[in-house]
């Protein structure tokens, strides 16, 4: 029980990766506020992980609205008394839409979600960390935040920020008993294609040439073993780095 009287907010936590974290850290004993776009989507997560045993309550939240995220960390103080650890993984993709084409309209609904949602959460609960001199944040990243054509123009600059925010929060707060650390997934199984509608060709031909070289595709479970590690005790000499989890896709 790894994470034993710990309390957990994850974001994006009705599918996918969130989900898959969110199961597995009730599993090791932490509270969980399962937080979802959709309150009813988040209540099944937690129907489950209520069913097995732990103990979790859903919160619907858009992490691109900052009164959202000022919801969902008060709840989480206000059920718990407290939170340990923030699991900053909501996120969208960008149609693939390369530099040429990009509208601000699709670069600030990016960055809103994958960026600034991200950094809005985590200043919301440094306070909080602050004043027990402990707490963790793992926030997800991509392959796309460590190369140059995973993605599009917008997903790319975004998960880019999410690695140097990361780095920043982990060093300046080290001193505090706090860690920030990151993680990049490579191809993974979940529902994010789903944000994915009219596909740019030209970016996505691009982003595409290295795709035969991924091994494999990863599955949320074991995205979700990383981020274990990294909100636990075992990671305690881990701070503002990135962790990468993709097969090997990103050594070639």
């Amino acid at each position: 029980m790894r994470l034993s009287g710990k309390v957990a907010v994850i974001t994006g936590a009705a599918s996918g990766m969130g989900k898959a974290i969110a199961e597995l850290f009730a599993a090791e004993g932490a509270k969980v506020v399962v937080s979802d776009l959709r309150d009813e989507t988040a209540q099944t997560v937690v129907s489950g992980i209520e069913a097995g045993g732990g103990t979790a309550i859903a919160v619907a939240a858009n992490v691109a609205k900052e009164e959202d995220i000022q919801n969902l960390i008060d709840t989480a103080m206000k059920q718990f008394g407290t939170v340990d650890i923030l699991v900053n993984n909501a996120g969208i993709m960008d149609n693939f839409v390369p530099a040429a084409d990009v509208t601000d309209e699709l670069w600030e609904r990016v960055f809103a979600i994958n960026t600034t949602g991200p950094m809005r959460a985590t200043r919301k609960v440094l306070p909080i960390f602050i004043e027990k001199k402990s707490g963790v944040i793992v926030n997800v990243a991509s392959a796309g935040g460590l190369y140059g054509s995973r993605a599009g123009a917008a997903y790319t600059a975004a998960k880019h920020a999410v690695v140097g925010f990361t780095k920043n929060v982990g060093f300046q707060y080290a001193n505090l008993g706090i860690r920030c650390n990151a993680i990049a997934p490579g191809g993974v199984n979940t529902n994010i294609g789903t944000t994915i509608n009219t596909p740019n060709s030209f970016g996505m031909e691009r982003a595409m040439a290295g795709i035969n070289l991924n091994p494999r595709s990863g599955e949320p479970q074991e995205i979700a073993k990383v981020a274990l590690f990294l909100a636990s005790d075992d990671a305690s000499f881990v701070n503002g780095t990135v962790v990468t989890a993709d097969a090997g896709w990103t050594a070639y």
